[in-house]
Order: structure tokens, then sequence, then C-alpha cells
């Protein structure tokens, strides 16, 4: 299954990192953004079906507010991927779940698979572990 995908990251290793698990995996990756400006640019060009979204970014802890963006004023579907699930552990608006980090290759996988099989209607297996979804 192929989707465009966006990662919104500060570190850059993270996201190199998830960049190369998820082209591996065949999906197309739009771009990397380190920050809310940055990610907001390639929301606005379109086409992008989910978004991995840390919570703190390079401008501060602007993520929660930039997920719940993504998802109610550009359609995208949003997993937060961050060290402090606490955060988000409420729910956000507009948003799917979060993942734990660290985490690995498998987790990620899997969530992704799990978000997109969702967003496009189909049957999801189980959620996976590590991802907890908003209700």
């Amino acid at each position: 299954m192929t989707a465009r995908i966006l990662i919104v990251e500060d570190e850059a290793l993270v996201a190199m990192e998830l960049r190369f698990v998820l082209e591996d995996l065949d999906y197309e990756v739009v771009g990397t953004a380190s920050d809310a400006r940055t990610a907001r640019a390639f929301a606005m060009c379109g086409g992008v079906e989910l978004a991995l979204v840390d919570i703190h970014l390079s401008d501060g802890a602007t993520g929660v507010r930039l997920g719940q963006e993504l998802g109610q004023e550009f359609g995208v579907t949003v997993l937060y991927m961050t060290a402090n699930p606490g955060m988000v552990s409420h729910g956000v608006p507009g948003t799917m779940g979060v993942l734990t980090k660290p985490t690995d290759e498998g987790a990620v996988r899997e969530a992704v698979e799990y978000a997109l099989h969702l967003r496009r209607g189909e049957p999801a297996p189980v959620v996976p572990d590590g991802l907890q979804m908003f209700s």
C-alpha cells in the first residue's frame, strides 16, 4: 500500500531514520519538517495522507497544535510520535493517536499500516502495540 507521508521531527537523525524506514516500505516521503511553518508549507501543497508529528519541534512545543491543524484544516491523518505521550493522552481533535518513542522499525510499520487502513475505510487489524488511539 503506497501513501504520501510527511515527517515532522526536529532531530535530524530521527527524521532521517524514519525516512529510510518508510521508503524501504515503499511509502513516498513528501518531506521532513523540523518546525510548524515548514510542515504547514508541505501540507498546503496537498496530497499528504499521513503525518508523523513530534510534539517538541525546533520552534518549541508546537507539535500538538500543528497536528490538530493538519488534521482539521488539511485532512491529513496524524499520528504523534513522542517520548512524552502524556502531553496528548487526553486526545487531540483531528488526530488519530500517539506512538511512544523510542520505537523500532516494526512498530512504525504497524502503526503506519494501521492508520492508513483506517484512513481508507478498510478493515484494520488489532491496534498495534505501542500505539495509543484517541477516542
